[in-house]
């Protein structure tokens, strides 16, 4: 069987697997390229694996013009960059000592070692660069059956690194038959060894959050994560019962998910530091939360929050405090979005100065908005002249 792709066939990617191919080593592509491929999804990221040890896989490279960084190179993995595309070239590995959060590993000679070291046997799937497959661990069978596995021991390979808890369930959201339900042994796995989930840094548990909260429908998986306590102990305070009804409504809208938009669904508190978001993503929480608090109406929202949070605040009210959602709302959303307050600060002066001025500008702001946005720029100023 062989993997197809544009991505495949790429001259500067066929000149990084032939520099090492042509001086006796191998090169597979590994993981999510081939996973993708099989499953007719978009390719983002080429990582190759190979029996060549990361000095050589340096100097090969660079012999055939190729430009190599050692950016992981203590752990095996040179990226070597042909054409603008990285390609992250690892020494076949086995994991020799780990803590839960890192491992110590050693080069391996063989792929079928390097497999047994990763975690799920869907992402244990190689191809040569001709797009034959190479499969060691049978992971082709689950991935047809949408089957998410650990390889080997579940709790071994949870062992080797807690985030892989996290990723059980992303992988899941995305790559599991929602209606065969998961893998019991993987959730007493999981159930087992919540405690580890402490270990891992909050960029680490942030990162795989967001991932999880972009799946077309993460609702199922987020479930299993209360259902087993992982919810709960990664996110203090948080509740999913919101989450599906909002799913829903956003695939009833063709709303794009958003994952900000479904981690506030959530609830809880203290959400920016618990998951180390960013300054851009811990104000669109900010302005979400406002918009939950108040009454603003659907023009008013479209106004102060723009189109992505308004549309946001709308579909989270409904979710959330379990309303139905105006079929009027949107398009009264986008009219406030395009709407401009018609006062400037220099139609009121000379008359008003410093904190009258803003005072004053505040006011009419306030009339226009519960005039719907309607009242024009003369009825604001004779209304504050009478």
């Amino acid at each position: 069987m062989k993997i197809t792709g544009d991505w495949l066939n790429t001259p500067a990617t066929q000149a990084v697997c032939a520099s090492l191919t042509e001086a006796g080593y191998q090169a597979l592509f590994v993981g999510g390229c081939v996973r993708n491929a099989l499953l007719g999804v978009p390719v983002n990221d080429i990582d190759i694996s190979t029996d060549a040890l990361p000095q050589t896989v340096m100097d090969l490279a660079q012999a055939a013009g190729l430009h190599a960084v050692p950016t992981g190179i203590e752990h095996g993995t040179i990226t070597v960059v042909a054409n603008h595309i990285p390609h992250e070239i690892t020494t076949f590995r086995r994991d020799v000592e780990t803590d839960g959060r890192r491992a110590v590993v050693a080069f391996a000679d063989n792929v079928t070692d390097d497999a047994r070291r990763r975690d799920f046997t869907m992402n244990a799937l190689y191809a040569t660069p001709d797009g034959t497959l190479v499969d060691p661990l049978n992971g082709l069978a689950d991935l047809n059956a949408w089957r998410l596995r650990f390889i080997d021991e579940a709790q071994d390979r949870i062992r080797e690194d807690y985030l892989r808890i996290l990723r059980y369930f992303r992988f899941h959201a995305i790559y599991g038959d929602p209606a065969a339900g998961m893998d019991p042994d993987a959730l007493a796995a999981i159930a087992a060894n919540i405690d580890g989930l402490a270990s891992l840094s909050r960029e680490r548990v942030g990162s795989e959050i967001k991932k999880l909260l972009s799946a077309p429908d993460p609702a199922p998986a987020v479930a299993a994560m209360r259902a087993t306590g992982v919810l709960s102990a990664v996110l203090h305070g948080t509740d999913d019962k919101a989450l599906g009804p909002l799913v829903h409504l956003e695939q009833m809208l063709s709303v794009a998910p958003a994952p900000m938009r479904r981690l506030i669904s959530l609830g809880g508190i203290g959400l920016t530091d618990a998951l180390r978001l960013s300054k851009r993503e811990s104000r669109v929480l900010q302005d979400l939360r406002e918009g939950l608090e108040n009454t603003m109406n659907p023009a008013e929202l479209g106004y102060r929050f723009g189109q992505d949070s308004g549309l946001s605040i709308l579909l989270l009210r409904a979710a959330m405090f379990e309303m139905p959602m105006d079929p009027t709302a949107q398009a009264t959303l986008m009219r406030g979005v395009d709407a401009d307050f018609p006062i400037r600060p220099a139609d009121l002066m000379p008359d008003y100065a410093g904190p009258a001025l803003g005072a004053a500008l505040k006011q009419l702001e306030k009339r226009w908005i519960r005039s719907d946005l309607t009242m024009t720029r003369a009825e604001l100023l004779t209304s504050l002249a009478g």
